[in-house]
């Protein structure tokens, strides 16, 4: 009994002193729940501080602009013209220059500089002070993509801004005319460049600055370096003086009055939309608008081209203009029938030029409301503003502007950075999945992080109040922005539940950069446009009650007989040779085919093209039934052997020219067409994987771009600390039973860098089974299992945050990111995937491709006709053409992944980024096709999810899953009478 009231005293006087401990930790807030009272926050300046970086914009060298303009507060504007002949320069660096007499009419000698290198000129500044800064050039013909230049005075970029100058290319429609197919429909007119001399102010490319850039220079001698990114140009000279800016109205109607300027009567010119005769881009081609009987010219059931603008004119910077004829001097109302029921909340903006001046300070920015359907919009609204014009011909412009939004959406941008500067400093603590019972005192452990969000809070409702204002309305445009407040304010009312917030405010942050996107497009559609006497009565608006139910009923009508998969001209002669071929992709590239079938190949051919717009899912039963056409386009890589199996395809090499047609493209690109000697499709695209980093993250990390897989280990060992994350390609499943599943390309990649190989013994059996195969498979489920990589997840939307700063994906993310996350663009570039080492010491960088291709039937009705299409299609002019102008049509997101080598270079990417694609696809390789090979996709994924989610040791798992590969393909060897090995 001693004993035991001897250990009973033992344990309780150990239990009374547990039960201190945890009071003083409860108290002092070391453990979950527990409130920051003083002691708490004294005893926290003991923990290691996490230093908030400056924002991802100042991780640059250069300031923005804005920072870069209030250090020189106060500095004068000299009033002085001081011009730099582009032949006087001092130096030249890795640039193609040639020097150019008399240049397209321009007196004098002009130089011509290549799409890489720097250009350099001496320049003796009389007084020190801000200069405006406008350049004289020709744009020759290139790449079809706007000129990128880089401006850097006594050999620095000034601001940041000033690294992405952007000079316009002149386009015009083709033809003055509009033709028609021969079903009557109006044909989309193509775009060609007008190209012209042009002196240009050098402005923000973003449209954030809504004014000419300005740039302080001290008296003395200074030098200016043009630096070559895209695109080739010819350079007249450089001009640096004062620009004038634009009075307001009230003073220029003075002016007006002073000059005994009358308001003219009884004159109205009208202009169509579609007549531009100028546009800064492709992709503002004349549209066809068939909702609404309002518009000119209309028809319900033909198609009929009769606007202009669109979705497509809502770029800062891009400009369309139009000629108008003027019958008298004197002043004028202006006014245009409109469209713009695209943004609510805030409202499209246009800059008004007139011969190149803005007539005064109000038209930099003019107004289009949202309004649904068609209506007039007078500039002025009900008190119009009186323009003056004289008797002849002029030149009106009209620029999209950010104008009044421009400082706000600036400062969501900014502030977009610093919160997700700010989440990533927070992950680095907590990491992605923080423990709920842990008080992470994060508010401590980075000091600025309650006063950041408290000062980023208060901006966000400010400009959501201002948006109000300037719009008149509440909409969703500032909803975001006052739930992004609203969370910041609870965040710093309660600091101890920003770990449990982190989903959410991820979310938050994803929508802002979604609405920063979309808060800088400003779309407005253009019917007519009005130059009319104040007196003069405009046309009706929109369209009445009884014309809308006109329109409806005979569009319903129309229904019946029109053939809507149908593009284009459809043959009319029994006699003519034809070809039917079937499109699965969408009704903008059918059209700009069928446009390309129409205006090359069929009068080079006298083949006509029935070209018809389906759902390729419905190829094979057609085919079977009897239905299918004679070629298919842009069919996956899976299909042209599998119809081959089935002698449904048409063997290419049988056919005359082919080594000829086979030699445009990468002897990867062929491989998955081949089947027994055969090839049965020519390839359309090829992707492959690339890596992307930013640049910005890896720095504050001190991290390099890894060459090997052995310093992908480290680096992860550094992310994984900072609780960031490495992107590996997805591994997902198919969406359905019928899609086939390519194999994994990170596996496929590290089989290859090893010499391994997806089949052996001629195709007939896997070869995941063997030693490297093994290896292979081992190392791609331990960055699951070893370094808990994600297997799924968004990569552009975390690269963008820096959540997930580098990543192996597909190079068409490329363009994605390009446009979907303006705010980091030039924080991060591309490079090859990393590499294995080799015993010489050299690096494996093969990674594997994927693509579409063309395929023509075996039951094609006219097979020489076919190939013509076939070999047109696939040429280098075709596939440049093609890829210019879906880059045309849809912006960069659309850039075409050609396999033609000849056309992807024609492509216009940036020099550097190229040279790292290039670089990257000498190590691509195919992955053959084979009978029964859409098993090794999902009999791969199953072996990886076994092995990373149930524990199967690796090797068992590939096994496992190869014995079921071999199966397959026997069986199919078996059914299509090919002899086994």
């Amino acid at each position: 009994m001693t004993g035991i009231r001897k250990w009973r005293t033992r344990w309780g006087w150990m239990l009374i002193a547990v039960a201190a401990v945890v009071l003083i930790l409860w108290f002092s807030g070391s453990f979950g729940g527990g409130s920051a009272s003083k002691g708490n926050r004294e005893m926290g300046s003991e923990l290691p501080v996490v230093k908030l970086a400056a924002g991802v914009k100042g991780s640059t060298a250069e300031p923005s602009y804005g920072e870069y303009l209030a250090g020189f507060e106060g500095k004068s504007r000299p009033d002085y013209e001081i011009v730099i002949e582009a032949a006087d320069y001092s130096r030249e660096d890795g640039a193609e220059v040639k020097k150019l007499q008399d240049y397209e009419g321009n007196k004098g000698i002009s130089v011509y500089t290549g799409e890489q290198g720097e250009l350099e000129w001496k320049v003796n500044i009389p007084e020190g002070g801000l200069y405006n800064l406008s350049l004289l050039y020709y744009p020759v013909e290139g790449k079809s993509s706007s000129i990128e230049r880089q401006l850097k005075i006594d050999g620095g970029i000034p601001f940041e801004e000033a690294g992405y100058l952007q000079f316009d290319r002149i386009w015009d429609n083709e033809k003055a005319e509009i033709e028609q197919d021969n079903q009557g429909n109006d044909l989309r007119p193509k775009q060609a460049e007008r190209p012209g001399w042009r002196e240009v102010l050098l402005e923000d490319s973003d449209g954030f600055i809504t004014e000419p850039l300005q740039f302080y220079l001290e008296k003395g001698e200074h030098t200016l370096t043009l630096s070559a990114s895209r695109e080739p140009m010819v350079i007249r000279s450089l001009k640096l003086f004062r620009y004038a800016e634009a009075l307001p109205y009230e003073q220029v109607l003075q002016q007006y009055q002073a000059e005994g300027l009358k308001e003219t009567e009884g004159q109205l010119v009208i202009v169509q939309g579609e007549a531009a005769t100028a546009k800064s881009s492709p992709t503002l081609y004349p549209l066809s608008e068939r909702s609404s009987p309002s518009v000119s010219p209309y028809n319900s059931s033909k198609v009929r081209i009769n606007t202009i603008g669109g979705y497509n004119w809502r770029l800062p910077g891009q400009w369309i203009e139009w000629e108008i004829d003027v019958p008298e001097t004197g002043l004028y109302h202006i006014g245009f029938r409109t469209q713009q029921n695209f943004v609510r909340g805030i409202y499209s903006t246009r800059k008004l030029t007139i011969d190149g001046q803005v007539p005064f300070e109000e038209m930099n920015r003019a107004p289009f409301r949202y309004k649904s359907g068609y209506r007039i919009d007078v500039m002025g609204g009900d008190d119009p503003y009186l323009f003056k014009l004289e008797e002849g011909k002029h030149v009106l412009r009209m620029e999209v502007s950010l104008g009044e939004f421009a400082p706000l959406i600036q400062q969501v941008e900014d502030s977009l950075l610093n919160l997700n500067a700010m989440y990533r400093k927070i992950l680095m603590i907590t990491g992605t999945k923080p423990d709920e019972f842990r008080d992470y005192r994060v508010e401590q452990r980075i000091p600025e992080l309650l006063e950041l969000f408290q000062a980023e809070s208060e901006r966000l409702r400010a400009i959501a109040d201002r948006l109000v204002e300037l719009s008149g309305q509440s909409s969703d445009q500032e909803a975001l922005l006052n739930t992004m407040a609203v969370q910041l304010d609870e965040m710093v009312k309660d600091p101890d539940t920003i770990p449990r917030r982190l989903a959410a405010y991820k979310t938050n942050t994803g929508g802002l950069g979604t609405w920063l996107q979309q808060a800088r497009e400003q779309p407005l559609e253009i019917d007519e446009i009005y130059i009319a006497s104040p007196g003069k009565k405009l046309p009706g608006g929109g369209m009445s009650a009884g014309d809308k139910i006109v329109h409806e009923l005979s569009t319903f009508g129309a229904s019946f007989f029109i053939d809507y998969n149908q593009i284009g001209n459809v043959s009319a002669k029994k006699d003519q040779r034809s070809v039917t071929v079937w499109i699965g992709s969408g009704r903008d590239q059918a059209n700009a085919i069928k446009a390309m079938i129409d205006e090359t190949f069929t009068p080079e051919t006298g083949i006509n093209v029935n070209l018809k717009l389906v759902n390729m899912g419905t190829i094979l039963p057609a085919t079977l039934a009897g239905q299918g056409p004679d070629v298919a386009m842009q069919i996956g890589n899976d299909l042209p052997v599998n119809f081959a199996m089935r002698n449904a395809a048409a063997d290419l090499t049988q056919l005359s020219g082919y080594d000829e047609v086979a030699a445009r493209f990468r002897e990867s690109a062929i491989v998955p067409y081949e089947y027994r000697g055969g090839v049965y499709a020519l390839p359309e695209t090829q992707t492959f994987n690339m890596l992307f980093y930013r640049k910005d993250v890896l720095a504050e990390l001190g991290l390099e771009v890894p060459e090997t897989w052995d310093d992908v280990a480290n680096l992860l060992a550094v992310l994984n600390k900072n609780h960031m994350a490495f992107g590996l390609p997805v591994v997902a499943q198919a969406p359905n039973q019928w899609t086939t599943l390519p194999p994994n390309s990170m596996y496929a990649t590290l089989l290859m860098q090893n010499g391994g190989q997806f089949y052996r013994n001629n195709d007939t059996e896997s070869d995941l089974d063997s030693k490297t195969g093994i290896e292979a498979f081992k190392q791609w489920t331990e960055y699951y299992t070893d370094y808990k990589l994600e297997r799924e997840y968004d990569f552009p939307n975390r690269f963008r945050t820096g959540q997930m700063p580098i990543g192996i994906a597909d190079y068409t993310t490329y363009n994605q990111l390009s446009v979907f996350a303006p705010e980091i663009r030039g924080l991060w570039g591309f490079a090859p995937v990393p590499g294995t080492a080799q015993e010489d010491g050299s690096v494996d960088r093969t990674v594997p491709s994927g693509g579409s291709g063309v395929l023509m039937l075996e039951n094609a009705k006219d097979k020489e006709a076919a190939w013509e299409f076939l070999k047109w299609w696939t040429s280098d002019e075709t596939q440049t053409s093609f890829g210019r102008e879906m880059e045309g049509l849809m912006g960069a997101a659309a850039r075409y992944p050609t396999a033609n080598i000849k056309a992807l270079e024609q492509l216009p990417w940036p020099v550097e980024d190229y040279k790292n694609l290039e670089e990257q696809f000498k190590w691509v390789e195919g992955i053959p096709e084979v009978p029964g090979g859409y098993s090794t996709g999902r009999n791969l994924f199953n072996a990886f999810y076994r092995s990373v989610i149930s524990g199967v040791e690796p090797r068992e798992a590939i096994m496992d899953s190869v014995q079921y590969i071999h199966d397959e393909i026997r069986n199919k060897q078996e059914e299509f009478g090919q002899p086994q090995k």
